[in-house]
């Protein structure tokens, strides 16, 4: 176990804050469960992660070493777009969940990273396993990146926390949408009622922005192109649905339709972000999948002209 001791100089910020800043490979979350998990003194006593800090304050930290998962690695047909020593880029098929979770304990994202990760995996979270730095929906297809050891984990999350990642899609969804580009500025919570959903001003809403522009208008949907400014759960299906064009394909948040989709018709198409070893930015693109192609080439035949919009 790891012992790092701090001394604050300044005042009123949130021990867990204090500790993410303070210390290089610890997020936000890594910081507060270590402190839940009575590995942090201050002053020599326990305290919680709501703390907030004062200057002269002696912060004592205990960073147990990781311990291995016991997820099962599986070799799954999963394509990876890009990789090095430090992080890889993957296209995640539809239909796959990116966690282990009840009810999906194989078959996951994370059982084939552990598979071709081997022995090069970040700890960060307190378990020797690859590093989910962001997500995607079990039904919406995509780029995804996962890191491989924590100095990269860090510096990742510090850009996504930071919007300067890169995250683009491309959507079909329910209706013609009049305008050829907006932004959706709608703070997204949990629903108050169905727990399992988000919706605009659920509770503890957080600031939720997403930019769109139309690639092409169908009489009864719209092809659209989307990029993310913050990062929500949920946050392109539960805005779309908000302004009245749900996702096609989305029985959670539309109506489910076209059924053949098995799935919301969501593609996470590009991906860029600042390498965190290398300082280059790199910019990777996934071609539209073939459930994707499909929709698009039964909507060609209920395409509409520029007067009809």
């Amino acid at each position: 176990m790891n012992e790092i001791n701090l001394i604050a100089r300044e005042s009123e910020i949130r021990l867990d804050k204090f500790l993410s800043e303070s210390v290089e490979i610890l997020t936000r979350t890594a910081a507060a469960n270590l402190i839940e998990a009575g590995n942090c003194k201050v002053n020599d006593s326990l305290i919680s992660k709501n703390y907030k800090i004062k200057s002269g304050d002696r912060i004592t930290l205990k960073i147990p070493e990781a311990v291995k998962t016991d997820i099962i690695p599986e070799n799954l047909p999963i394509d990876i777009v890009y990789e090095d020593n430090d992080l890889l880029v993957v296209n995640k098929p539809r239909g796959i969940v990116v966690h282990p979770a009840h009810g999906n304990t194989s078959g996951t994202l994370v059982n084939f990273l552990m598979h071709h990760c081997g022995d090069s995996l970040s700890g960060i979270n307190g378990e020797i396993r690859p590093g989910i730095v962001h997500r995607i929906d079990k039904n919406t297809s995509g780029l995804l990146l996962a890191v491989k050891n924590d100095f990269t984990h860090t510096r990742i999350a510090a850009q996504l926390k930071e919007h300067s990642v890169k995250r683009e899609y491309r959507a079909v969804v329910s209706g013609n949408i009049k305008t050829e580009c907006g932004t959706i500025d709608a703070p997204i919570g949990r629903h108050k009622i169905k727990r399992k959903q988000m919706s605009v001003n659920g509770s503890n809403p957080r600031n939720a922005v997403t930019h769109y522009e139309v690639v092409k208008h169908y009489r009864k949907a719209t092809h659209l192109r989307i990029r993310l400014e913050t990062g929500r759960t949920h946050q392109i299906r539960t805005h779309m649905a908000y302004i009245g064009h749900p996702v096609l394909g989305d029985d959670v948040y539309g109506n489910g339709t076209p059924s053949w989709l098995c799935g919301q018709c969501l593609h996470a198409s590009k991906l860029g972000f600042v390498h965190p070893r290398s300082g280059e930015y790199i910019e990777l693109e996934s071609d539209l999948p073939e459930y994707f192609l499909k929709l698009l080439k039964q909507l060609s035949y209920s395409s509409i002209t520029p007067a009809e919009q």
